[in-house]
């Protein structure tokens, strides 16, 4: 059997029971550790789970699948992910890969472990989950590659209303541009954008369009934006503010995810994400549209 297990966003007690059971028996585990990352060492799990880990970074998930599945009838491997095993897209072209080996094979069977997912879990600042719509990501910029095409992504959203989730790019285990053409691969260290870094951006598409003529932007630097840090954790942190403030609000370790609302809010919406306001008076200004 080949298992894709989700282990949830908080801590090692977050895996379901029978992910936990299925852990302890499998012959092998390996740790996904690029797309996401849990606020515990690796070290934490073993010692919880009370057995190894191996650890599956990018290069070994999107081109090494065939070592990570069951190489015989009678192996059992299991695949951890934080979050729900459905979350990213990879784990999808896994699942579908391992399918596709059996096929050639007839040798073992998949099964899916889920857990809770950020897209749920954001439920937590009050929004509600059936007015957000298409998902989007801010990737890093660099000095030659700045894409934009999110803003245009939460601009739709807004104008049906709806509320939008943007998950903030990490880098894990990330070559140099220098050594990707050389035999022996250089990392660059782990980084994790954090809800100061994606306001700027945003910001920065903003001030980008109005200098060459935009006039009907989907929001500006004081529309209501929601920081989330370490969702489902012991110490998560939530901030209602300014686009603007954004910029400047520490939430402190990662990892960090933005949502930009919709225009209008339900009263409830507001009832509860009032708690979590920077400036209470400045929410309210922000907000009397609704």
């Amino acid at each position: 059997m080949f298992y894709v297990i989700g282990l949830g966003l908080g801590d090692a007690k977050d895996i379901t029971v029978k992910g936990l059971e299925i852990i302890r028996k499998c012959d092998r585990v390996y740790l996904e550790s690029y797309t996401s990352v849990l606020t515990v060492q690796q070290e934490i799990l073993e010692e919880f789970y009370g057995r190894s880990l191996i650890a599956a970074d990018r290069e070994l998930v999107e081109s090494g699948a065939d070592e990570i599945l069951p190489k015989k009838e009678d192996e059992d491997v299991a695949f951890l992910v934080v979050g729900d095993p459905f979350g990213a897209t990879t784990h999808t072209d896994l699942v579908l890969r391992a399918k596709e080996k059996i096929y050639r094979i007839c040798a073992f069977q998949v099964k899916v472990i889920h857990n809770s997912s950020i897209l749920t879990a954001i439920g937590c600042c009050g929004l509600q989950l059936y007015s957000y719509g298409e998902i989007v990501s801010i990737p890093y910029w660099t000095d030659t590659w700045q894409p934009d095409s999110f803003y245009e992504k939460i601009a739709s959203n807004r104008q049906r209303g709806l509320h939008t989730l943007c998950l903030l790019d990490i880098k894990v285990k990330e070559p140099t541009l220098e050594s990707i053409t050389k035999k022996k691969k250089e990392y660059m260290p782990p980084r994790f954008m954090n809800v100061n870094e994606a306001a700027s951006q945003l910001i920065a598409i903003l001030d980008n369009k109005i200098q060459n003529g935009h006039k009907d932007l989907a929001f500006t630097q004081q529309s209501l934006a929601v920081g989330l840090a370490r969702v489902s954790c012991e110490d998560q942190h939530i901030i209602a503010c300014s686009l603007q403030d954004m910029t400047h609000v520490d939430l402190g370790l990662p990892l960090h995810c933005l949502v930009i609302p919709a225009e209008k809010l339900h009263p409830l919406e507001l009832e509860f994400l009032i708690q979590y306001a920077l400036d209470k008076n400045q929410f309210q200004e922000m907000t009397q549209q609704t």
